[in-house]
C-alpha cells in the first residue's frame, strides 16, 4: 500500500463507527483486513476491497448523480482507488473531477461531517455461481461535499456517462445514503469550517507563525496566521480556534477574540476552504512562549511584509486591519470616579460550575494573592473593555483550561458589596455554565493552588464570604444579594 498508511485507512473507518455504531457487524471484514496484510485498496483484492464516492449537495439540498451508458443506472460518482490517491478523500475527489468535471476547488467539505464520511455501503457486485465464482465485495466509502458557489459546469466523462442529474435527498439511489442524508442536516450551504486569528499589539504589530516546510501540509515554510481546522467536538469557530492555540503555543491566552472577516484558503487536497478570520490584541514576548507546532513567532510590523514570504490573501488581511486600527479611536481610560460624589462600581465575572452530582467548582487561592490568600473561591475576574460574558469565558480558560461558549452560559445571582467603609463598591455577577469542555487544571499556579467539586453542604473553610453567600443564594433561588452596605 504505498501511496498511504493503515492509519489513513482505518481513522474515517472508526471514525465513521463512532457515528454509527450499530453498522460495526458489517464493516467487520474490512476492520480485519486492515489489520493484516492483505491491502483492502486494491480491486484484486477478494472478497472486497474499498471504493471511494463523492456526494455533491447543492443549495437545494439535492444531490449529484451520474447517468451511465450501460445499465442506465445513476449513482453518485465514485471508483475504485489509484496509486496516485493520498488518501480516501482524495480518491473521491478525482473520481468527482474524472466523471464530471468538477475541480476539487469548486467544493467546500460540509461543517457537520467536516471530512468524516457520511456512509459506508457494502455492495456486492457481479461474480458467477455456475462457475464457482465468488461475489467481489465493495466497501463504499462516501465522502460529502458542498458547491463552494453555486452551481459549477459539469463535463460528464464521454465514454461511460450520458448526463448528469441533481436528485432531492428522498430521490437518492442509495437506500444507506439516502436514509442518511434525510436524518442528517445538510443543506448545502457553506460555512467557515477553519477558524485563524490575527493577533496584534498596541505597537501595530503582527504575530506571524514560520510554518515548517513540510510538503503535505498547508503553505509550507511561509508566514502565517496561528489557527486550524474545525474538528465536530467543537461548538464553535472560537473554540476552535482557542483548542489550536492551545496545542500550538500553550500559554497564550487571547483575552477578547472578535470576528474581523471571512476568508477563502486551499487545503492540501485542493478543496475550497472558507476560514473565520478573528482579531485578538495580545502584548508580549513571543520568545517565551512554548511553540510545539512549526519553526517560530515573530511580530512583524504592516511595512515590512513585502519582504516576508506569505500568501497574498494574508499580506492584504492584515493590511486591512491595519488600516481599520488606524482609523479606530481608542478607548479612553475610564477615571476611578466622576463628579458628585459618584463612585464606580468594579463589575466582576464569576463561574458558577457543577458537575453531575451537584458540586461546586472551587478554586483555592495562592497564600501570597493580594486578595482572599488561602481560601476557596469562584473561577473569577475583573472585567476589562469586555462584557461580563466575554470576561467569564476567557477567564474559565485562562486560569483552568475551561472552553465555554457564551451561548451556553446564563446569569444566575449578583452580589453588591463593600468590604470596608470608604471602599469602592463592587458588583459580582455570578454566571451558571451549562456546557463545557475540559477538565479543571491549575493554569496559573501563582493565583490558584487547586481546583476541586465540593458539595454545597459541605464547603470547606475558609470561604470568600461573597462567594458562600452567592451559593445560598443560588440555591435558594434568589438572584440578588446586598453585603457591607
Amino acid at each position: 500500500m504505498p501511496w498511504t498508511t493503515r492509519s489513513d485507512l482505518r481513522g474515517p473507518v472508526l471514525a465513521y463507527l463512532e457515528r454509527h455504531p450499530a453498522e460495526h457487524g458489517e464493516l467487520e471484514d474490512l476492520l480485519a483486513a486492515l489489520d493484516t496484510g492483505t491491502d483492502p485498496t486494491c480491486r484484486a483484492t477478494l472478497p472486497g476491497h474499498i471504493t471511494c464516492s463523492a456526494v455533491v449537495i447543492d443549495r437545494d439540498r439535492r444531490v449529484l448523480h451520474i447517468q451511465h451508458k450501460a445499465g442506465g443506472q445513476a449513482p453518485a460518482p465514485g471508483g475504485h482507488l489509484e496509486a496516485g490517491d493520498q488518501a480516501l478523500l482524495a480518491a473521491a475527489l478525482r473520481e468527482l473531477s474524472e466523471a464530471a468535471g468538477i475541480a476539487a476547488g469548486e467544493l467546500c467539505l460540509t461543517p457537520q461531517l467536516l471530512g468524516m464520511p457520511i456512509d459506508i455501503d457494502v455492495q456486492r457486485v457481479g461474480g458467477s455461481p455456475a462457475k464457482g465464482e465468488p461475489a467481489d465485495q465493495h466497501y463504499d466509502v462516501r465522502f460529502a461535499f458542498y458547491l463552494a458557489d453555486g452551481r459549477p459546469g459539469t463535463t460528464p466523462e464521454a465514454e461511460e456517462a450520458s448526463g448528469i442529474e441533481w436528485r432531492p435527498f428522498e430521490q437518492v439511489g442509495s437506500p444507506t445514503l439516502r436514509a442518511k442524508l434525510l436524518d442528517s442536516a445538510l443543506d448545502g450551504r457553506p460555512e467557515p469550517v477553519n477558524a485563524s486569528v490575527l493577533i496584534f499589539d498596541d505597537q501595530g504589530r503582527y504575530l506571524l507563525h514560520l510554518r515548517d516546510n513540510y510538503p503535505d501540509i498547508c503553505e509550507p515554510g511561509a508566514f502565517a496566521l496561528l489557527g486550524g481546522g474545525r474538528e465536530t467536538v467543537d461548538r464553535s469557530l472560537e473554540e476552535t480556534l482557542r483548542r489550536e492555540l492551545g496545542e500550538e503555543v500553550p500559554g497564550l491566552a487571547l483575552r477578547v477574540l472578535e470576528p474581523f472577516a471571512v476568508e477563502r484558503a486551499i487545503s492540501t487536497e485542493g478543496l475550497s476552504v472558507p476560514v473565520q478570520v478573528f482579531a485578538g490584541r495580545w502584548n508580549g514576548d513571543p520568545a517565551a512562549l512554548r511553540l510545539c507546532e512549526g519553526v517560530l513567532l515573530h511580530w512583524c510590523p504592516p511595512e515590512l511584509l513585502h519582504r516576508l514570504r506569505l500568501s497574498d490573501s494574508t499580506r492584504d488581511l492584515i493590511h486591512r486591519h491595519a488600516k481599520q486600527q488606524a482609523l479606530a479611536p481608542r478607548p479612553r481610560p475610564l477615571p476611578p470616579s466622576s463628579g458628585g460624589g459618584t463612585a464606580l462600581t468594579v463589575i466582576g465575572a464569576h463561574l458558577y460550575l457543577e458537575d453531575d452530582q451537584g458540586r461546586v467548582l472551587l478554586g483555592l487561592r495562592h497564600p501570597d494573592s493580594a486578595y482572599a490568600g488561602n481560601t476557596w473561591h469562584f473561577l473569577a475576574g475583573h472585567c476589562e473593555q469586555e462584557s461580563a460574558v466575554s470576561c467569564l469565558v476567557r477567564e474559565a480558560f485562562e486560569e483552568a483550561g475551561l472552553v465555554i461558549h457564551p451561548a451556553d452560559v446564563e446569569f444566575a445571582h449578583a452580589v453588591h458589596l463593600v468590604d470596608r467603609a470608604g471602599d469602592r463598591p463592587r458588583m459580582q455577577m455570578v454566571f451558571r455554565a451549562h456546557r463545557w469542555t475540559g477538565m479543571p487544571e491549575v493554569r496559573e499556579p501563582d493565583k490558584c493552588l487547586a481546583w476541586q467539586w465540593w458539595d454545597p453542604d459541605g464547603l470547606p473553610a475558609p470561604v470568600v464570604p461573597y462567594a458562600r453567600a452567592a451559593i445560598d443564594g443560588i440555591r435558594a433561588g434568589r438572584t440578588y444579594t446586598e453585603l457591607g452596605w
